[in-house]
């Protein structure tokens, strides 16, 4: 058998370079070029737009009940952050289509003002990714991919949404695509009053002021110009506006923010038999007004530019090692205005990677990687990775990860003033995971303890001064273990699927040897998803545990456990139009994931769905 046979079996085998074979080329083209390789060593939820249906409301709501990362949420709608295992906003990567969009500013993502609907697909990283992904990726990651068709047609589709509080979710898509040209639109809104109203022992809460709107514009296109070539461009537009809720009605002054981001990417991809190449160039950008009265004039507010060139060089020394080096430049520019105090500012930054492949045989592989950033004015350590998996059995699999992740202080971090701290060093963290897969019949369960150590972490703490400043302190340590159990069965026209996750984590600020705050114990979710022919029946619920919301774990003003519950039934007519209808919060719980902010209780929403 020949090597380049070899090579074309040993990729179709793993499933894990599109470019191995030209009829996958010409089905799908991602735009992110290293998540199927990401893939084969690490453990990928994937959520599609129909289980994003589920959950429409927002982002927020989608990650609270399909994953097991934590949502802080400050009402619904409004600032929301996540965590995983154990960590902060700040170490949680949002990656798009291969490139991490966290803010310059604050270094994370604020969940709201991310669009729902923008992407063929989310994908959930759990556990570091700094190799590959960059700062931010200590305790997980969150991917928003999109992908395009060839040689497909015309597709269109419309889905169209009304819930409690004046709530209304628009969704348009539109593609088409031959053998060599795709192309794809798509546009959402979201808007809502968002006005709801919360009794607890005795006490009425009324979201006053929480109204929001957002609107979410994707362009994307390809072109093969040659049989081993491809141009693609893809951008996307949001803009978004949300009122701050108060609390105590004409007592507290109403405040509004406004956002707006443009990110746009362009990717040259030459693919062989051997080895392939994705150059892009990317550009993103950030803007934000604050208001600190919703009738007077704009308070503060900032703009943020990144210039982003990558490459990602792929090559097969034999079937049995793979050699991946990946090399990243950009150009961080940001402007503060009013009180956003950070002045005029620029920094550059850049980083080389390489990855070692080996692949024995087709039951076990391995990936070792290594990195290097070089950050302007910061000392960046050096970063790795190990990775093996082995398919011991039909029955179980089992998957090693090891590996040192950062994170690089943000603008505000560094330039604040007051309180900026230009000596601060990134954050490190060594993270291990040991994951293990059972199948039997028609039931997966996979079991994955963690540890996570975490250093230097970056705090804002009473300077001297009498402000607040930014210092390395905490040493945090994390460890406990994520759970899934999926079954699928199909008999004739019924449909049953299953899944369920629980998690549990312990995360030790070891300074005062006392749980994070904003970090539950414990996190159950569950869906049951059951099709008769044209109808489908949904049930999913979400438990979360005790939350102290302080870091001396004051039990009275911790966030007490609850159990939240959906469900939902759709029904499809002419094989194109469905309709659905959702109860959200079925036991009319009381519960909060922001201590003074409590979210929805009972609330319907019905919507149409169009697709051709």
């Amino acid at each position: 058998m020949d090597i380049k046979r070899s090579l074309v079996l040993l990729l179709s085998s793993y499933g894990c370079f599109l470019f191995a074979q030209e009829k996958t080329v010409d089905t799908v083209y991602v735009f992110d070029s290293q998540m199927s390789k990401v893939k084969l060593f690490h453990h990928i939820a994937s959520i599609t737009n129909e289980d994003a249906e589920k959950n429409s409301s927002n982002l927020s709501e989608l990650l609270r009940f399909q994953s097991p990362v934590y949502i802080k949420e400050n009402g619904r709608g409004a600032v929301s952050s996540p965590s995983f295992r154990g960590t902060t906003a700040q170490q949680t990567a949002f990656v798009w289509n291969g490139i991490n969009i966290n803010s310059s500013f604050l270094g994370q993502g604020d969940i709201n003002n991310i669009a729902l609907f923008g992407y063929d697909q989310i994908g959930i990283k759990s556990g570091g990714g700094s190799v590959i992904y960059g700062s931010g990726a200590i305790g997980g990651s969150i991917h928003l991919d999109n992908s395009l068709t060839f040689n497909k047609g015309f597709h269109t589709s419309l889905f169209s949404e009304y819930a409690s509080f004046d709530t209304y979710n628009n969704v348009v898509k539109g593609s088409y695509s031959n053998e060599r040209l795709s192309f794809k639109v798509s546009g959402s809104h979201s808007i809502s009053r968002n006005d709801y109203k919360v009794e607890e022992k005795g006490k009425d809460y009324t979201n006053d002021n929480g109204q929001y709107y957002n609107t979410n514009i994707n362009i994307a296109a390809a072109y093969k110009i040659a049989s081993r070539h491809q141009i693609s461009w893809i951008s996307e537009f949001f803009n978004g506006k949300q009122h701050y809720p108060v609390h105590f009605g004409n007592m507290e002054e109403q405040t509004k923010y406004h956002t707006q981001n443009i990110r746009s990417l362009i990717s040259w991809d030459w693919n062989e038999r051997k080895f392939s190449n994705s150059f892009k160039t990317a550009y993103t950008e950030e803007n934000f007004q604050y208001f600190g009265n919703i009738n007077g004039p704009e308070t503060s507010g900032a703009a943020g530019k990144n210039y982003i060139l990558k490459n990602d060089f792929n090559y097969f020394i034999s079937p049995e090692w793979n050699i991946n080096v990946i090399g990243e430049f950009q150009v961080n520019k940001g402007l503060g205005e009013g009180t956003s105090r950070i002045g005029d500012i620029s920094r550059n930054a850049g980083s080389v990677a390489g990855l070692l492949r080996y692949f024995p045989t087709k039951d076990l592989r391995f990936e070792a990687g290594i990195k290097k950033d070089f950050v302007e004015k910061i000392s960046s350590p050096v970063l790795f990775s190990f990775s093996g998996k082995w398919n011991v059995v039909k029955w179980y699999d089992v998957g090693l990860n090891v590996s040192r992740n950062f994170r690089a202080p943000s603008f505000n971090d560094l330039y604040w003033s007051p309180g900026g701290n230009m000596d601060l060093k990134p954050e490190t963290s060594y993270q291990f995971e040991l994951r293990n897969q059972f199948k039997l019949g028609n039931f997966k369960l996979m079991i994955a303890p963690f540890y996570m150590n975490i250093r230097d972490m970056i705090r804002w703490l009473p300077a001297n001064s009498g402000f607040y400043a930014a210092f390395n302190t905490n040493r945090v340590e994390s460890y406990g273990l994520e759970s899934q159990l999926e079954f699928e069965k199909k008999v004739g026209k019924h449909t049953l699927r299953t899944h369920f996750g629980y998690s549990y984590t312990k995360s030790t600020d070891l300074d005062i040897q006392k749980q994070l705050m904003y970090v539950p114990f414990h996190k159950f979710t569950g869906m049951v998803d059951y099709q008769y022919d044209f109808v489908k029946v949904y049930v999913q619920g979400m438990f979360n545990g005790l939350t102290y919301t302080d870091s001396n774990e004051k039990r009275k003003d911790a966030l007490d456990p609850y159990f939240v519950m959906n469900a939902g039934v759709n029904a499809t007519f002419f094989k194109h139009y469905t309709v659905g209808f959702k109860v959200n919060n079925i036991l009319n719980e009381t519960y909060y994931t922001m201590l003074s902010y409590p979210l929805p209780e009972r609330n319907y929403s019905v919507h149409l769905n169009i697709s051709f």
